[in-house]
């Protein structure tokens, strides 16, 4: 494998999941009698641009399909989070009814539809037909297409450039780093500004967020690198904001290297001068990770054979990818954890990959009463442990396994060492 930025050879390992199914490929009843194809998870780190990266042993066209199960309008935090970007956009940019946003990976319009209420001109880029739709019954021009550099040529020759050119959590998925990168370039204006959000390679390495490793994410990425990037397709980073949206993310902003008439924050420097204190530009920065990642797996499983063993029920929360590597990478089924309880419609009825673990509405939890609730998503956790106050009625505790083992019950929150 070459590294997908700089073609070097890629030799060192970041870490080791061993196999899995993709993570969004959730299985029918009818399914359970068939197999599953289990591909690599094995992460390396470019040591040439540190790029950390998974191959694409599935292909993104496969993974992104026509019924994707991943909505994005489920999570309320995340709906506030992307109301309150719109509003700080409109004042930052000043942006205006003449103004035109494009958001690639747009889902199902769960950021546009505020674009759309402020009367600024929107279109939306996506290429799951599920989420698409869902965007549409919003009211939200989509076009039904992967981004890169021929939809952007395709878009400025039909006089559509952008003012705001917007990707939340895309940029990892994009297995042509290169080719999406320079498709930015193409598609905005010349004053205008690439807004791109990304879980910080910083916070998955400080915390071991393992679980954010999956096969839909093919770069896993630092603010040095993806500076790098940008440069070399004559786009510059003009600043950047730290947020806390998945475990701790990053907000880059871009804008032409030609461009002159916006300043460079001096957030940028130092968010460069961190990531080069902390050593993320040398190798040994990137060992020691696979231990890590294993001793939460270990607290997780001796955890749940525990509450096996006394006879306690376990439920999970959230039929969230980052479950399902956690799930997959310790080899837990359904005789430690019953069930897993989603609000996606989409979602429910199916099984989970790999641990078969049946996905049922919320209604199940309140009929079974677990003991315990894993809530996968724990970046959500306070959003997930606000709705499902009302177990605590029977005495159910909420466990997260990462960073570290945690469970909490209304009085207390006891974590592991």
């Amino acid at each position: 494998m070459k590294c997908r930025f700089c073609n070097t050879e890629l030799n060192r390992v970041f870490s080791d999941l061993g196999a899995a199914p993709p993570s969004n490929s959730f299985l029918s009843q009818s399914q359970l009698m068939q197999g599953e194809v289990y591909y690599p998870l094995k992460v390396f780190v470019c040591d040439q641009c540190f790029l950390v990266q998974l191959d694409e042993f599935k292909k993104s066209t496969e993974i992104f399909s026509e019924d994707y199960v991943y909505f994005s309008s489920v999570s309320t935090s995340w709906l506030a989070h992307s109301q309150a970007y719109v509003q700080k956009m409109r004042e930052k940019l000043s942006l205006t009814a003449e103004s035109l946003v494009i958001e690639i990976a747009s889902n199902d319009g769960y950021l546009l539809q505020y674009v759309k209420e402020d009367g600024i001109k929107c279109l939306g880029i996506e290429p799951t037909a599920s989420t698409a739709k869902a965007a549409r019954e919003k009211g939200i021009d989509v076009l039904e297409a992967f981004f890169g550099t021929a939809l952007a040529t395709e878009l400025k020759n039909t006089g559509k450039k952008a003012d705001l050119l917007l990707g939340n959590n895309v940029l990892a998925h994009v297995p042509d780093i290169n080719d999406f990168v320079e498709g930015l370039k193409i598609a905005l204006k010349p004053t205008g500004t690439v807004t791109m959000e990304f879980p910080h390679l910083l916070k998955l390495g400080a915390d071991g967020q393992f679980d954010t490793i999956y096969h839909e994410h093919f770069s896993y990425l630092s603010f040095s690198v993806v500076s790098k990037i940008f440069a070399a397709h004559g786009l510059t980073m003009y600043d950047v904001e730290e947020i806390p949206t998945h475990g701790g993310s990053l907000r880059i902003f871009a804008k032409h290297a030609a461009n002159e008439t916006i300043a460079v924050s001096d957030a940028v420097a130092r968010l460069l001068e961190q990531e080069c204190t902390v050593g993320m530009l040398t190798p040994t920065y990137y060992e020691g990770f696979q231990t890590k990642m294993e001793a939460i797996k270990n607290d997780f499983v001796e955890f749940l054979i525990s509450q096996r063993r006394s006879s306690k029920k376990v439920a999970a929360y959230g039929a969230a990818a980052k479950g399902n590597t956690l799930l997959n990478f310790s080899g837990i089924r359904n005789d430690l954890i019953e069930f897993v309880v989603d609000r996606a419609e989409s979602k429910q009825g199916k099984f989970l990959p790999g641990s078969r673990i049946p996905v049922v509405p919320e209604d199940v939890l309140k009929e079974q009463k677990p003991d315990f609730i894993v809530i996968f998503p724990w970046n959500i956790r306070d959003e997930v442990a606000k709705q499902l106050e009302y177990v605590r009625q029977w005495g159910g505790q909420f466990v997260t396994a990462v960073p570290r083992l945690a469970v909490s019950n209304s009085k207390k929150t006891t974590t592991s060492n």
